[in-house]
């Protein structure tokens, strides 16, 4: 192994090797849907890879692939956790969840928590998961709520009555608290106007720099050109 292969290797963070999904529509008497297959997608330390192709061809399925939430029809989705290599595709529910607890953060393009919770406790539960005191993680959601500028208004409510742009920033802020060593991407600027695009792209960009690995899916071709290191198009691997 040369010494850059050597480097590359030392600095991969997530892999999938072969990866298919397909639906198995089961009220249509079983009949199968491909979405894609043949999928091998590496992505290392302070990269970020922008999931390219058209609208259905399996952008947010793969990011679901990659955070264990679908089981991949076919191959294997491996990240470095704990110093070690686990593979979702085959890990118990116990490993998932440390590995989506510690290793990898997960922003969703709709904002999905308990009802009635308070957002600054929204934004703090990844720390809390990690054993951070409870003071010290709503401190810490508080600075991240004032870094995407949420008002202070908002923090003692729930966040169900928020606007979309608002709610994609509490999203954003309990994606990246816990400053997980992967970042998984799906749609994070969707929702908002420019001033707070350009907070969460320099969001991303620290992140990046810190040596996150990112995959993401971006709507936007200027937050693209400004994140990404490449695109892997998903367009050569759309299910037959």
């Amino acid at each position: 192994m040369t010494a850059s292969r050597a480097a590359a290797d030392a600095r991969l963070m997530l892999a999938a090797e072969a990866l298919a999904k397909r639906f198995t529509l089961h009220t249509r008497g079983g009949v199968h849907l491909p979405v894609f297959a043949g999928v091998d997608l590496a992505v290392h330390a302070g990269e970020c890879v922008a999931l390219g192709g058209r609208s259905g061809s399996g952008k947010s399925s793969l990011l679901r692939c990659l955070v264990g939430n679908y089981q991949a029809s076919a191959g294997c989705v491996r990240v470095r956790h704990a110093g070690d290599w686990v593979d979702l595709t085959a890990a118990d529910e116990r490993t998932l969840l440390a590995v989506r607890r510690q290793t990898i953060g997960y922003v969703s393009q709709f904002l999905r928590v308990i009802p009635r919770v308070a957002t600054l406790d929204i934004v703090a539960e990844p720390l809390r998961r990690l054993g951070v005191a409870a003071d010290e993680a709503r401190a810490r959601a508080a600075d991240w709520l004032q870094r995407l500028r949420l008002p202070p208004r908002l923090w003692p409510l729930p966040p169900a009555t928020f606007s979309g742009g608002e709610q994609q920033r509490v999203n954003i802020a309990r994606g990246l608290i816990a400053a997980p060593p992967v970042l998984l991407l799906d749609e994070p600027t969707a929702a908002l106007d420019a001033e707070h695009r350009a907070l969460v792209v320099e969001a991303i960009g620290a992140a990046l720099a810190r040596g996150a690995a990112v995959a993401a899916i971006f709507h936007d071709d200027e937050v693209r050109a400004r994140l990404a290191t490449r695109v892997f198009d998903l367009e050569a691997h759309r299910g037959a």
